[in-house]
Order: structure tokens, then C-alpha cells, then sequence
């Protein structure tokens, strides 16, 4: 019985179109991440089918369809950004779809020049490279990490305590480099019992990691001491409602949510992002009404600590001062720090702060400032708000109770929260559990609030600490050591939850070793690639 592959080997259209779209049916939050350990299969074996006939124009077709690919993936997966701004998201999909081609025509230059076996290490390793630096500069998107495809499939991936999310891609890799590779041998040999032995290896390596990691979340057991929480969902209009009111009629909104469940044994009140939302110098905090308004409601509820977002500004009046972030309000003639922050207010006078320091490209930060705004001005996204470059700071802050014994909180502020290393730096400010506050009403009601909250349960599970998450639309929720959702509030709804978490203060493997997945694979695919560019060549007479 012979595998007829020829309609295939010829349509390189439709397997560029079979990749993009199984990539897509395999993302949270509607998709099954069964269908990424098959995804990249098509667009490698178009790779393939490509290098090894003598066509004209390799490098341009390999490029085309790969293209393709990955805008199909992309559209699918994040079109939501449309809501919040119709520039930004073609922008973040043609750019990041050719992030991703341009790391695969690196596996196709190495495929042309090595074996099969270590141009496909070879893309592996780059792949988990480029998620990697994709986290950590200025054009930083990792929504699409392959890790995180298993946001909603949590259950999937209890050992990203050890992994962290690049375990996840390494795995997606593993079964699609493999699978591929049994195609070719298959082609080559037409041993069909010898492909369904290989294919059933594979599949194998998807149930091990399955069935491990069910495993691990029936016997992990919730660990720590208990503290009440509440959560709040004031349910505001991010483009219009919000930025209305004063801050003092925003903080009576809050404070009169919170007091309808409110008792003596709540440790913290968590208000979502921006819930202060017009600009405050931080210097008038303490003296300005939204301030006064919920240390009342404190100093009413004494064992509480209100935990809440709000937009600073401090003003730059010494030449010294200015950092490349600073900002020049032309009318007064001076310049300034804009904050996205995070304060904590208890019964006590002094207010920590903490500054969001991973920013939304276009929307909170111009990427490569210094080239970018001579060239085309302010071209900061309005989200409703300020448009001014938001000012970070080096170090992860938590907040601490006052109350005995001391509970520590860890302030992430919206995207923050998909990053699973940087959420790992909280922890060893000694976070006994994870207070992120966002604001997801710029999406809309589609899939972007869902991913964003899928990918909290996947930091409950790296670090094995309880989420407790304020969104100002939703879904505010609770999400336990395994990455439960166990408590919820719908979209667009106005209302409070309250719940017990547990303070863990164990320290997983993956917060203290980090994202070390991803650096053997960059010294991995450094290796590779000096040892196929300097390879020594037979010299002929």
C-alpha cells in the first residue's frame, strides 16, 4: 500500500494555507493545541519539496508561502487588535509574520548546506531563539510563543514549573521536526510500516507529555497559608466612560464595589489597571482627593490593603533628570515621566509604588526612539488616554501588608503578565501570590481578553502561585497553584469577587533557573551555524 503524496508535492498553495490554518485552530482559546504538533508539517515539506527540485527562484517561492503561512496564523489568532486600533494590528501582522518567515528562510539557507538531522536542530534551536528575543526587545510581541499555545489546555503542561513555556515550543518542535522527517524517509523508501512505527513515536511523545502532566496536577496539592482577597470589576468604558470622570468619582466607584463585600478578615482589595485613569503627579498623591477617598475606606477597614492602577507624571525640571523616556509638553514649555503604576494604600501614610516596565509597542512606548521619533514624530496609538512614552523602572517591585504575618503581593500590570520569566522576578522579591490588574476593554468582546486571561494560568503554573486578576471589563478571576480558574466574572459585567487564595512560598525550578530552555538553544544554534559556515572543504586537484 503505497501513501500517494504527489497532489500534495505539487501544491504548494495549499500547503502553505494548511499550515496557517492549523497553527490557527490549534490557539486558545476556541483551538485544540493538538493541531500544533502538526502545523508546521505542510510549510516544511513545501520547504522541502522546493530545495530539492531544480526550480527557479527557491529562495523567493520558500519565502512566499512561508509568508502566508504565518499571516494566516497571525490574522486569525490576534485580527482583535483591531479593536484598539486598525494600524496597529496590520502592523503587528505583517511585521510579526515576517519576524517568523525570516527565521524559517534561516532554516531553509541551513538546510541547503547540511544534513537534514542538524538543519532541523538547527531550527529548533532558532526558533526557540528568536521567542526569546522576540520577549526582550523593542518591537517585543511573544504573544504567539508556542508555549502559550496551550494556555487553555493548562492541564497539558502542570511541568512548566521545571519548563517554563519554551518547554512547550521545544515539545511543538519536537513532534512536527519528527514527523516531517518520517515523511522524507517514507518518500524515499516507501516502508509504510516503518512510517506508522515513526509517526507512532511521536504520538507517543505527545501522550507522555499529556498524560506526565495530568499526573502532576492530580497530586500536586495547593500549598501555604490563606488570605482573603477581593477583586474588583468597576465594567468602565475604556475609550470614553473612564477618561470622564474625575479621579475622586473613580475611587467612589471603587471604594462603594468593594464595600459590598468587604469584612474584617480581607487582607487585599485589587483594582484593575488605570483605575485612577487621569494623569496624577506623584508627588500630590497623598494630598489629592481620590487618595483621601479610599484611605477613608481603609481606615474603616484597618486589616485591608487596597491594591489599585493608576496614570503618574512627574515633571523634569533639572536637565540631569531627563531620561531618553522623558517627555516635552510644548504649551508649558516642560518636560516629564509619564507612569502606567501600580500603589498600594493601607492605614498607614507611606503609598509604594510600582511603574509598569513592559510596554506595549506603539501604544506606551516608540520603539528605537531616538531613530524613530526624528524620522516620524509622535506616532504614539490614543487608546483613550495619554499618548506620551511611559517611563519603567530597572527592578520587579511587591507590595507587603502591614498586617502579621506579612503578606506579599506582586503588582503586574497587564502585559506583564505574558511574560513568564520577568512574572518569575516578582517571586524572588519573595510575591506569595500574583495580583495582575489589566484593562482588556480595547479588544473588545473577542478573543483577546480570553488568551490574555488563559496565559495567567500558565504563570500560576510556572511559579505555583495563586492569581488573583482585576480586569476593569473582565474577566476578573481567581486561578489556583495548578492554574484552576476557580472563580470568574463575566465580560462586561460590573460587579466584585471574593475568595481565599494560598501564599506559597516555595520556589519552583523554573523560577530559579528561568528561561535556561532558551538559552542552550541559542548557544545551540550559534554552535550550529559556525560549524556549517566554517566547515572545512574537500579541495580538489
Amino acid at each position: 500500500m503505497n501513501i500517494n503524496l504527489q497532489a500534495l508535492t505539487n501544491n504548494y498553495l495549499f500547503l502553505s494555507v494548511c499550515t496557517g490554518l492549523l497553527l490557527a485552530i490549534g490557539w486558545p482559546t476556541y483551538g485544540n493545541p493538538l493541531f500544533l504538533f502538526i502545523g508546521f508539517v505542510p510549510l516544511l515539506w513545501m520547504e522541502y519539496q522546493i530545495r530539492i527540485h531544480n526550480s527557479e527562484k527557491k529562495l523567493l517561492k520558500v519565502f512566499a508561502y512561508s509568508y502566508l503561512s504565518f499571516l494566516i496564523w497571525n490574522a486569525i489568532t490576534t485580527w482583535w487588535i483591531w479593536y484598539a486600533t486598525p494600524f496597529g494590528m496590520f502592523f503587528a501582522l505583517l511585521v510579526n509574520s515576517l519576524l517568523m518567515t525570516l527565521v524559517f528562510i534561516g532554516y531553509h539557507f541551513m538546510a541547503r548546506k547540511a544534513s537534514q538531522k542538524v538543519s532541523l536542530f538547527f531550527l529548533i534551536s532558532i526558533w526557540i531563539a528568536f521567542e526569546k528575543f522576540h520577549q526582550n526587545w523593542d518591537f517585543s510581541w511573544p504573544w504567539l510563543n508556542l508555549g502559550n499555545g496551550f494556555g487553555s489546555y493548562y492541564k497539558w503542561v502542570q511541568w512548566y514549573e521545571y519548563t517554563g513555556i519554551f518547554g512547550g515550543t521545544l515539545w511543538v518542535w519536537i513532534v512536527n521536526a519528527g514527523l516531517f522527517a518520517a515523511l522524507v524517509r517514507y518518500q524515499k523508501n516507501q516502508h509504510l510500516k516503518q512510517l506508522i512505527k515513526n509517526v507512532l513515536v511521536y504520538v507517543s511523545l505527545v501522550v507522555i507529555g499529556v498524560a506526565s502532566s495530568l499526573y502532576v496536577y492530580t497530586n500536586y496539592t495547593i500549598q501555604g497559608d490563606t488570605a482573603n482577597v477581593i477583586v474588583l470589576q468597576p465594567n468602565v468604558d475604556p475609550y470614553s466612560e473612564k477618561y470622564h470622570k474625575t479621579n475622586a468619582e473613580s475611587a467612589s466607584d471603587l471604594v462603594q464595589l468593594a464595600a459590598t463585600a468587604i469584612d474584617s478578615t480581607v487582607t487585599f482589595v485589587v483594582a484593575p489597571e488605570t483605575s485612577i485613569a487621569n494623569a496624577t503627579a506623584i508627588e500630590d498623591f497623598n494630598f489629592s482627593g481620590e487618595y483621601f477617598i479610599i484611605k477613608d475606606f481603609i481606615l474603616k477597614n484597618p486589616q485591608a490593603h487596597f491594591l489599585g492602577g493608576i496614570s503618574f507624571y512627574s515633571i523634569q525640571e533639572a536637565t540631569f533628570k531627563r531620561l531618553p523616556t522623558s517627555n516635552y509638553y510644548k504649551p508649558k514649555n516642560v518636560w516629564y515621566n509619564s507612569y502606567n503604576s501600580a500603589f498600594l494604600i493601607d492605614k498607614y501614610n507611606y503609598v509604594p509604588v510600582y511603574h509598569k516596565s513592559k510596554l506595549v509597542v506603539g501604544v506606551e512606548h516608540i520603539p528605537y526612539r531616538s531613530i524613530v521619533e526624528p524620522l516620524l514624530g509622535n506616532v504614539m496609538i490614543n487608546l483613550g488616554g495619554s499618548v506620551a512614552t511611559l517611563t519603567t523602572q530597572p527592578e520587579r517591585d511587591v507590595f507587603l501588608s502591614s498586617n502579621k504575618p506579612t503578606v506579599k503581593a506582586a503588582p503586574i500590570i497587564c502585559y506583564e503578565s505574558v511574560y513568564g520569566e520577568y512574572v518569575t522576578q516578582y517571586v524572588h522579591k519573595g510575591a506569595d501570590f500574583l495580583a495582575i490588574i489589566t484593562n482588556d476593554g480595547w479588544w473588545s468582546n473577542s478573543q483577546g481578553h480570553q488568551q490574555h486571561l488563559s496565559f495567567a494560568s500558565l504563570r500560576a503554573i510556572e511559579t505555583r502561585r495563586d492569581v488573583a486578576r482585576s480586569a476593569n471589563t473582565g474577566i476578573s478571576a481567581f486561578i489556583n497553584q495548578k492554574g484552576d480558574v476557580v472563580q470568574s466574572l463575566a465580560y462586561e459585567t460590573k460587579g466584585v469577587l471574593k475568595n481565599q487564595i494560598h501564599l506559597n512560598k516555595s520556589i519552583t525550578y523554573y523560577t530559579q533557573q528561568g528561561d535556561y530552555i532558551a538559552r542552550i538553544a541559542i548557544f545551540t544554534a550559534v554552535l550550529l551555524l559556525l560549524s556549517v559556515l566554517f566547515k572545512k572543504r574537500k579541495v580538489v586537484v
